[in-house]
C-alpha cells in the first residue's frame, strides 16, 4: 500500500502537494501584505478608486437642500445682455454692492479678483474702496506657486491650539491680490484657489493655506468671519485636539466665531453636494436694475452671506464636482458656507485609516487560512457576503453618519485573495492532472516496451498508416467531481479509477495511448498485429463496464479508497485508416496516432451524453461486430463533419443477442426509426410508447424522452420535405 507521502501509479512514483498544508496560504497572505504596504504608502491610484466610490455614493445620495443664509450673486448672460459687458466700470460693482448692504446682507464675498485697475478710470477704483469701507465687503486673491512679493492684506489672524501646522499645508510662494485701494477698506480677504484631484473633481476645498510662512484664510471662512464680526480664527491641531496623530501635526478643525468646521489634516473640507438649487441663485441684474421690490431684497438677503461670481459665457469659473461636470465655483463657496452654517459634514474621522487597514488584514488572513479546506464555492459565498458586509458598512456610515470609510482596500483584499488562492488551488490541482499526463504519456503496452527495447530506432519520428479500432472513455460528470475534492484525493480517485481499467485494456491487447486528465485514449492493431481488434475492443470496453460496477459497490464501502459515489463513465469507439508512430519534435516523441477515425470516435464519446448510452460505436465498427448486441440509435451528423454517420449502441455481448427482451427491442426501435424518418411521427410515437418496457430494461430511458422531444418539435416545425433523417449534433 502507498504510503502517505508518496503514491505509487502505474508503476511511476511521484508526491502530490497535500490538500492542507501552509502553502496553501501563501498567496492570499502576499497579497494582503502586498495591499496593507499599497495602503500604507497612500498611493495615487488607490486613492482615486476610494474618491470614486464616495463621489458614486454622493450621487445616489446627495445633500438634501436646507434653506441657509446663503445666496450666489451671479453675473450670468443676461445680466450682461441688460448691463453690458464684463469687466464692469467698478461704481457699478460698488452699486451692487451698496444695494446688497441696504438689503442686510452680513458679508458680500466676491468670487473675484480686482487686481488691474478700471479701465473707464482709477477714480472708480478708489469709490470701490470706499464703498467697500462702508460695507461687509470680503474680496478675493489667488494663490500661485511662483515667487513674488505680493502679499494679501489680511483682515484677522488665526490663533493655534496645538502645534503649529504649517508642514501639513501646501506651501505657495506668492499671490495675485486686488488693488491696495480696493483692498484694504474691505472687511475680509480671503483666496478664492481651488484645486481639485488628478481628475480634476473638486471633492474638498482648502479652508486655510499658507504662502510660506503665512497662514491664510479661504473666502468661505473670511465671509462666515465678516458675517459673525468675528475676530481671530481658532485653529485646532492634532496635538491640540487630542485626537490620533500619526506622529506629527495636522488640523483637526477650524472655529470662526460661533462655528466649529471639521478638515482634514492639510486644512481641507469635505463637499458634500446637493442636487442644483435655482432658489441659491439670483441673477445680478435683477438686483441691478430694480426688477427686485426693496422689501424682496430684505426677503431674500437679509442677514445672508452672498458670493459674487461669473456664470456669463466666457467668464464662466466652472469646475467639476462630483455631482456637476460643469459648476460655478461661487456655488462651490455658497455650498461650504451652507455646510459650516447647518452643521451637515462629510467627516473622514481619524481612526477611519485603522478600520480599513485592520478590516484589510482581518478579511485578508482570515480568507486566506479558511478558503482551502472550505473549498471554492462555500469560501466563494463567505467572500461575497464578507465582499457585500464591507460595501454595506461603508455605504451605511455614509448614509447615516456622514462618515467616509473607504472599502477599496478591504474589498479589494477580499476579492483579490479569493481569487489568488483559488487560482493557485486550481493551478496545483492541474498540477496534479499534469502530473498523471506525464507519468502516463510513455505507458506503453509491455510488448512495445520490448520491442522499442529490441531496436531503439523506432523512437525516431514516423510512422505508418493501418486499419485500426480507436477507442476514448470519459467519466461523467468530472467537474462535479473534482470540484468537492482536493487535489490530492482527485488524483488518489483517478489512480484508484484507472488502474483497474488499464488493466482490463491491456488483457484485451489494447495500447494505451495517454491518460487525457480522467479519460483514456486507447487503441488496437498497433504497433503490434490484431487481426481480430474490433472485436477484442467491443469485449474490452462491456469488460470496462463490468469492472466499473464492481468498482462502485466495493470502493464506495472501502473507507481507505477516495472514490465519490456512484461514477459512470461514457466510451465512443470507431474502426477504420489511422496514422500511428512516434509523433512529435526531436526534443519529445510521442507513440499516438492521428485521423479522421480517432476525430469520429471523440466525437462519438461526446454522444453518449445525448443519447444516454455508456457505450456507442460508428457505423464501421458495428460492420465488424454484427453478432453482438447493437441497437441503431441515429443518423447523425457531428461537430465539424460533413458526412453524416449511424450510430450504435453496444450493449452486450453476442449472447446477449439471443435474449428475446433485446430482439423486442431492436424490432420496435427500427420500427420507430422507420416512421421517424418518413415523418410519420403518429407512427413513431406509438412505437416509442411501445418499447418503454423493453427499453426500460436497458436502461435507455433517454433515449426515448429524446425523440418524443424532437417528435414534438417536428410537430409544431416540420422539417424540410426533403430531409434525410440526419439530426445535426451541436456540441462535441
Amino acid at each position: 500500500m502507498a504510503s502517505k507521502s508518496t503514491q505509487t501509479l502505474a508503476g511511476f512514483r511521484f508526491s502530490p502537494l497535500p490538500a492542507w498544508v501552509p502553502v496553501n496560504i501563501l498567496p492570499g497572505l502576499f497579497l494582503t501584505a502586498a495591499l496593507f504596504a499599497i495602503q500604507i504608502a497612500h498611493l495615487g491610484l488607490a486613492t482615486e478608486i476610494g474618491n470614486l466610490v464616495f463621489d458614486a455614493y454622493q450621487r445616489v445620495h446627495p445633500r438634501p437642500y436646507e434653506t441657509a443664509p446663503v445666496r450666489v450673486v451671479d453675473i450670468d448672460d443676461a445680466t450682461l445682455a441688460k448691463l453690458g459687458q464684463w469687466p464692469w466700470p467698478r461704481t457699478q460693482v460698488a452699486q451692487l454692492t451698496r444695494t446688497l448692504t441696504q438689503a442686510g446682507a452680513s458679508a458680500i464675498a466676491y468670487d473675484v479678483v480686482f487686481s488691474e485697475p478700471d479701465r473707464t478710470g482709477t477714480s472708480n477704483d478708489t469709490a470701490l474702496g470706499q464703498t467697500f469701507a462702508q460695507t461687509p465687503a470680503v474680496t478675493g486673491f489667488f494663490l500661485t506657486r511662483e515667487a513674488n512679493s505680493m502679499r494679501p492684506q489680511l483682515k484677522a489672524g488665526f490663533a493655534i491650539s496645538g502645534t503649529d501646522p504649517q508642514d501639513a499645508l501646501p506651501n505657495y510662494l506668492g499671490s495675485i491680490v486686488p488693488l491696495p485701494v480696493i483692498n484694504e477698506s474691505a472687511k475680509g480677504s480671503g483666496f478664492v484657489s481651488m484645486v481639485g484631484g488628478n481628475d480634476g473633481i473638486i471633492r474638498s476645498i482648502p479652508l486655510v493655506s499658507r504662502i510660506e510662512n503665512e497662514l491664510v484664510p479661504s473666502l468661505s471662512i473670511e465671509s462666515l468671519r465678516v458675517a459673525q464680526q468675528a475676530g481671530a480664527v481658532l485653529l485646532k491641531t492634532t496635538s491640540g485636539s487630542g485626537e490620533l496623530d500619526g506622529g506629527e501635526a495636522g488640523i483637526v478643525s477650524l472655529k470662526v466665531g460661533m462655528f466649529e468646521i471639521p478638515t482634514t489634516r492639510d486644512g481641507q473640507l469635505w463637499m458634500y453636494y446637493t442636487d442644483p438649487v435655482p432658489q441659491r441663485t439670483v441673477p445680478a441684474w435683477k438686483i441691478l436694475t430694480g426688477a427686485l421690490s426693496a422689501a424682496e431684497l430684505k426677503n431674500d438677503f437679509a442677514g445672508t452671506i452672498i458670493i459674487v461670481g461669473t456664470g456669463a459665457s466666457g467668464l464662466r469659473d466652472l469646475v467639476a464636482t462630483p455631482l456637476n461636470d460643469r459648476e460655478l465655483g461661487a456655488v462651490v463657496h455658497a455650498e461650504a458656507l451652507e455646510q459650516m452654517i447647518l452643521g451637515r459634514f462629510l467627516v473622514r474621522p481619524d481612526w477611519a485609516p485603522g478600520l480599513e487597514r485592520a478590516l484589510l488584514l482581518l478579511f485578508g488572513i482570515a480568507l486566506s487560512l479558511g478558503l482551502a479546506p472550505l473549498g471554492a464555492i462555500r469560501g466563494g459565498l463567505i467572500a461575497a457576503v464578507a465582499f457585500g458586509c464591507i460595501l454595506a458598512g461603508s455605504w451605511l456610515a455614509f448614509r447615516y453618519y456622514l462618515f467616509l470609510i473607504d472599502p477599496t482596500f478591504p474589498a479589494i483584499a477580499i476579492l483579490g485573495v479569493y481569487l489568488a488562492d483559488t487560482s493557485f488551488s486550481f493551478y496545483r490541482e492541474e498540477r496534479a492532472r499534469a502530473h498523471i499526463r506525464s507519468a502516463f504519456n510513455h505507458y506503453l503496452s509491455p510488448e512495445i516496451v520490448e520491442r522499442i527495447a529490441r531496436n531503439p530506432g523506432q523512437l525516431e519520428l514516423g510512422g505508418e498508416e493501418r486499419d485500426m479500432t480507436v477507442m476514448f472513455c470519459d467519466i461523467r460528470g468530472f467537474s462535479r467531481i473534482s470540484e468537492k475534492l482536493t487535489p490530492h484525493q482527485i488524483i488518489s480517485f483517478l489512480n484508484a479509477f484507472l488502474s483497474p481499467l488499464t488493466d482490463v485494456l491491456m488483457r484485451r491487447k489494447a495500447t494505451i495511448d495517454k491518460f487525457i486528465g480522467d479519460a483514456i485514449l486507447a487503441f488496437w492493431n498497433a504497433p503490434l498485429n490484431d487481426p481480430d481488434h474490433a472485436r477484442n475492443a467491443a469485449l474490452a470496453t462491456l469488460d470496462m463496464l463490468a469492472e466499473l460496477n464492481v468498482m462502485n459497490r466495493d470502493y464506495s464501502r472501502d473507507k481507505t479508497k477516495t472514490w465519490p459515489g456512484e461514477v459512470r463513465i461514457g466510451i465512443g469507439m470507431n474502426s477504420g485508416p489511422c496514422f500511428v508512430g512516434n509523433i512529435g519534435s526531436a526534443q519529445r516523441i510521442n507513440y499516438s496516432l492521428i485521423g479522421d477515425t480517432v476525430n469520429l470516435a471523440s466525437r462519438i464519446e461526446g454522444l453518449t451524453k445525448v443519447y444516454g448510452v455508456p457505450i456507442a460505436v460508428g457505423s464501421e465498427l458495428a460492420s465488424r461486430i454484427a453478432d453482438f448486441a447493437l441497437l441503431e440509435l441515429d443518423l447523425v451528423r457531428a461537430v465539424g463533419r460533413d458526412a453524416a454517420e449511424k450510430l450504435f449502441a453496444l450493449l452486450g455481448a453476442p449472447e446477449l443477442c439471443a435474449d428475446p427482451n433485446f430482439k423486442e427491442l431492436v424490432a420496435l426501435q427500427n420500427e420507430m426509426l422507420t416512421a421517424y424518418r418518413a415523418q410519420n411521427w403518429a407512427e413513431a410515437e406509438a412505437a416509442l410508447s411501445g418499447m418503454r418496457t423493453a427499453a426500460g430494461r436497458f436502461g435507455l430511458e433517454k433515449l426515448l424522452h429524446l425523440y418524443a422531444d424532437r417528435i414534438a418539435a417536428y410537430r409544431v416545425v416540420p422539417p424540410p420535405a426533403d430531409w434525410d433523417g440526419v439530426h445535426q449534433a451541436t456540441s462535441k
